[in-house]
C-alpha cells in the first residue's frame, strides 16, 4: 500500500540520511523524497511517497518521532491531504508538431518554458494520476529528457 509522509526535522546534516536508512532497512521502498527548507531555515520538511503494509509502517513512523532531530511526523490517509508533483520534460516538436504539444499543453495547464528549433521544455504540477495522463499523451512526441519531484503534500483544512 502508499503511504505519503511529512515529517518535520531539524535542518541538519545527515537527518535525511537516517530517515531513509530507518526506512530502508526496514524493507519499504521510498517511492518518492522531497525536502526543503521552511520559512525559518532552522526546519526543513521531508515528503516521502512510501510503499509497505499498514502494520509495519505504524511501528516505523514511531521509531522515526525517536530519532533526534525529529519535531513532528504526519502519516496522510487518503483524502486528508493536498498533493502536486512537478514534472520538467523536453520534447522534439517540430514546427508541426508545435501547435497540437501547445494544445496538450493548454489541456493540461502546462507551461512552455524554454523553446529552441526543435525541442521545447515544459513544466508541468498535478496530482500523480494528472502527471501520468500528461506524460502518456505527451510521449509519442519524443521525450528527450525528463526531471520530476515527486509527490509533495499539505494536510487539508
Amino acid at each position: 500500500m502508499r503511504h505519503t509522509i511529512s515529517i518535520l526535522v531539524e535542518n541538519k546534516f545527515g537527518v535525511l540520511a537516517r530517515i531513509a536508512g530507518l526506512f530502508s532497512g526496514r524493507g519499504f521502498n521510498i517511492e518518492t523524497l522531497n525536502v526543503g527548507p521552511m520559512l525559518d531555515d532552522k526546519l526543513s520538511r521531508i515528503t516521502a511517497t512510501i510503499i509497505g503494509d499498514d502494520a509495519a509502517l505504524d511501528q516505523a513512523i514511531k521509531q522515526v518521532y525517536k530519532l533526534v532531530n525529529v519535531v513532528e511526523v504526519t502519516e496522510f490517509s487518503s483524502g486528508q491531504a493536498t498533493e502536486r508533483e512537478l514534472v520538467m520534460i523536453k520534447v522534439t516538436a517540430s514546427a508541426g508538431q508545435r501547435s497540437e504539444v501547445m494544445q496538450i499543453c493548454d489541456i493540461f495547464r502546462a507551461k512552455i518554458i524554454d523553446v529552441a528549433q526543435d525541442t521545447l521544455n515544459i513544466e508541468m504540477t498535478g496530482n500523480a494520476n494528472k502527471v501520468k495522463a500528461f506524460l502518456n499523451l505527451i510521449e509519442p512526441y519524443g521525450v528527450v529528457e525528463m526531471s520530476r519531484t515527486g509527490n509533495l503534500a499539505l494536510k487539508r483544512g
